[in-house]
This record gives C-alpha cells, sequence and structure tokens, in this order.
C-alpha cells in the first residue's frame, strides 16, 4: 500500500481545510475502499501525523485517504436555481 505523495498530500490538505472554512461536505475514498461523504470539523497534526476530524465518521490519518473531492452544491429548491 503507497502513501500518498507531498503534493497529493497537500492538495487533500486543501481540500479538506476548504471544507472546514465554508463548511461543504467532502467524498473520501480511503485506502482500504471504503467511501463515504462527510463534513469536516477540523484538521490537525499529531506527532508529525495530519489527521482529519469528521462531523459523523472516526478521525482519519490524511496518509489513509486515496481521493477527497469537494461535494458538488445542489440546489435546496427551484427558487434557487432562479
Amino acid at each position: 500500500m503507497t502513501t500518498p505523495t507531498n503534493s497529493g498530500r497537500c492538495d487533500f490538505l486543501d481540500v479538506l481545510e476548504e471544507a472546514v472554512t465554508i463548511k461543504k461536505p467532502v467524498q473520501v475514498e480511503l485506502r482500504d475502499g471504503q467511501r463515504f461523504v462527510d463534513g469536516v470539523k477540523n484538521v490537525v497534526t499529531e506527532a508529525g501525523e495530519d489527521h482529519v476530524v469528521f462531523q459523523e465518521h472516526d478521525r482519519v490519518p490524511v496518509t489513509q485517504i486515496a481521493s477527497c473531492t469537494p461535494v458538488a452544491h445542489e440546489p435546496a429548491s427551484y427558487d434557487e436555481k432562479l
């Protein structure tokens, strides 16, 4: 099992930190194949390793994330589309 490259890790951190700021959920796929959509409470560094604190899922080391993308905004109503 490989870990993300530095640029991949930085890309994940950018997406995750933005999700904290704008309170927008992300779609995550872990290296073990698990997939989920969740909000991000915080991104923390402990003992030199970055971890993501999710709203509904356990805390995850960034090295265990295979992909991470923002969830597209869906208008809540027809009026929002106008």
